[in-house]
C-alpha cells in the first residue's frame, strides 16, 4: 500500500504518488497513520480527530522550542503571541492550501458537495493530525522535523515582530517610537438600522498631515480599517 494516495472522489484530483510525503519530507512506515490522519468523521468512524488532538500538543512545543531557540532577543509575551498567531487556524489551513492537502481530504458526501476540502478548520485539522501521525509512526525527532520543514519557510516570509498585531497597534507603537503624537479617531458618519450599523471613521495625524477613512459594522472595525491605511502610508513615506 503506497504511503501517499489519491482521493479520486474530490472534484479536483490531484495525481496519484508520493507528492505529499515529498512535500513533507517524510514517508510513513505505517501508512494507516497517514491514511487516519487525512479522514474526516464525516467519512468514517475511524477518522483523525484524536490524531489532531496530539498533534496540536507537538506543534505548540515544536515551534515553542524553536521560537526560544531562535528569537533571544523577545520576551515571554512576544514569544506567546508570536507561538499563539503561529499554531492558530489560519496559519495551518495556509500551510495546508500550499501543500494542495484538501485534494488528499477523504470527506463524506456532504462535506464535499459543501466544499469541506478548502474549509480552513477542517484543513487546520488535518494538519494538526498529520503532525500526530509521524509522531507515532517515528518518534519526536521526525515529527519536529516535518513540522519545521513547514513552518521555519512560512517565519522568513513574515515580520516576526509585527505579527498578530493588530492595525490600531501598529500606528500607535510605530508613532510612539518617533516621539509623534498618537492619532484621533472620529465617527462621521453612522448609517443602516440599529441591528446592521454601518460605521466610517476618521483617523488623524495632523503633525504628519495624514487622515484617513475606515468602515464597518463596528467602531472598532472602522478605526482598524482607518488605522491601518494610516499605517501603509506612513510606512510608504518612510516618515
Amino acid at each position: 500500500m503506497p504511503a501517499c494516495f489519491w482521493n479520486s472522489a474530490l472534484p479536483v484530483p490531484n495525481k496519484p504518488g508520493d507528492k505529499l510525503c515529498r512535500q513533507l519530507g517524510y514517508e510513513f512506515n505505517q501508512p494507516q497513520l497517514l491514511s487516519r490522519a487525512l479522514t474526516h468523521r464525516s467519512y468514517a468512524p475511524e477518522h483523525n480527530e484524536r490524531l489532531e488532538f496530539l498533534g496540536d500538543s507537538i506543534l505548540g512545543c515544536v515551534i515553542a522550542k524553536y521560537l526560544y531557540g531562535n528569537y533571544p532577543q523577545l520576551s515571554e509575551g512576544e514569544l506567546s503571541r508570536l507561538r499563539s498567531n503561529l499554531v492558530k487556524e489560519e496559519t495551518l489551513a495556509t500551510l495546508a492550501q500550499q501543500l494542495d492537502l484538501g485534494s488528499y481530504l477523504k470527506l463524506g458526501e456532504g462535506e464535499r458537495k459543501s466544499g469541506g476540502f478548502r474549509r480552513p478548520s477542517i484543513l487546520a485539522d488535518a494538519m494538526e493530525a498529520l503532525f500526530g501521525a509521524v509522531l507515532l509512526d517515528s518518534g519526536f525527532a521526525d515529527a519536529e522535523k516535518v513540522v519545521l520543514g513547514l513552518f521555519v519557510p512560512y517565519l522568513a516570509q513574515v515580520d516576526v515582530q509585527t505579527l498578530g498585531k493588530d492595525a490600531k497597534t501598529l500606528l500607535q507603537e510605530y508613532l510612539q517610537g518617533k516621539r509623534i503624537p498618537l492619532p484621533t479617531y472620529n465617527i462621521i458618519a453612522t448609517q443602516g438600522e440599529a441591528h446592521a450599523q454601518s460605521f466610517r471613521v476618521e483617523c488623524m495625524i495632523p503633525s504628519l498631515k495624514i487622515a484617513t477613512r475606515g468602515e464597518g459594522s463596528s467602531r472598532r472595525n472602522a478605526e482598524q480599517q482607518a488605522a491601518q491605511a494610516a499605517y501603509q502610508i506612513i510606512r510608504g513615506s518612510g516618515s
